[in-house]
């Protein structure tokens, strides 16, 4: 393979096909390549191609992973956050950025770190499916980024409600250690699928977009705009938990200074009455009897008894 060319694919009168170079097929009506943004040569390709607009150079090279989409000349430019993929662990949840540029007959893609979209992307193309034109590449792109997402906050709302179901039956309290990391994961949802919106809605709202594109931005931002709202429900199912975890632990926290609160009261008294009794002072009273120590017991009790019936009267 052609160095910095990832994978690669082209469109011919025999349908979608593999290619290994990055000019291979040059003749072909429309051509994807996946690059590999950190390997020199790639960037070196990139400058000979004076086909697209300079801002779209600029885009592909950019180490800025924040969501951003561009249109000029005809070309759009995108740069969508997605979740790397990690050689031995597979997905994993840092934040990487996919730089798109589409032209109508070329789609380049490319990545510093591995994403996990463009394998499942990879996947489908091996298995048959066609990419006729820029239309159904964006398409696939951003619907196999959007299935990733999709996936995840299915995960993420079966986690916080047997999490839930724990708690509302009594079998076992949720460890807070577990409840912060759906925490993070629902905010970096948020935050991953609320910037991949409003970048593909200015793209939607630009009027300079090829209209082959308008539909792919449309469905996609509704789509995003209900997995949004699906992460939002996570969150607030996450913040009534923790709620009613809060509460709970105030109730017990009450219960505990409740009964060392009555403790404190009913030996209050009997320390009073002992320490009365434990001075070393003439005249002390039963001092000098038999049943001194069993009179003061009985004070004492008796003192505590007192106590405990003014409490019981008061409520």
């Amino acid at each position: 393979m052609q160095p910095g060319l990832i994978w690669g694919c082209a469109r011919t009168a025999d349908g979608t096909r593999p290619i290994e170079e990055c000019d291979e097929a040059a003749d072909a009506s429309f051509r994807w390549l996946h690059l590999n943004l950190a390997d020199q040569r790639t960037l070196r390709w990139l400058e000979r191609q004076t086909q697209l607009p300079r801002a779209m150079h600029e885009l592909m090279l950019s180490r800025d992973t924040h969501s951003q989409a561009i249109v000029e000349d005809g070309v759009v430019g995108l740069v969508l956050q997605d979740f790397e993929r990690d050689f031995d662990a597979g997905q994993t949840m840092q934040i990487g950025a996919l730089h798109i540029v589409v032209t109508p007959d070329l789609m380049l893609t490319g990545r510093f770190h591995p994403i996990h979209s463009a394998d499942v992307v990879k996947q489908r193309i091996a298995l048959g499916l066609d990419v006729c034109d820029s239309g159904a590449a964006l398409n696939l792109m951003v619907g196999a980024m959007a299935d990733g997402l999709s996936h995840l906050v299915r995960t993420l709302s079966v986690d916080i409600q047997t999490a839930e179901d724990e708690f509302l039956n009594e079998r076992v309290t949720p460890a807070t250690r577990d409840l912060v990391a759906i925490r993070r994961r629902a905010a970096r949802l948020h935050r991953l699928i609320g910037g991949m919106r409003a970048a593909l809605h200015r793209l939607e709202m630009d009027p300079d977009l090829p209209p082959l594109l308008a539909p792919v931005a449309e469905h996609v931002v509704q789509r995003l705009h209900a997995l949004d709202a699906d992460v939002g429900g996570v969150q607030a199912q996450l913040r009534m938990l923790r709620d009613e975890l809060d509460l709970q632990t105030a109730q017990r926290t009450n219960q505990n200074l409740y009964f060392l609160s009555v403790m404190s009261a009913l030996l209050l008294p009997a320390t009073l009455v002992t320490g009365f009794f434990g001075m070393n002072t003439g005249g002390l009273p039963f001092a000098h009897t038999i049943g001194g120590t069993l009179v003061a017991g009985v004070l004492a009790i008796a003192a505590s008894g007192a106590t405990w019936l003014l409490l019981s009267r008061r409520r």
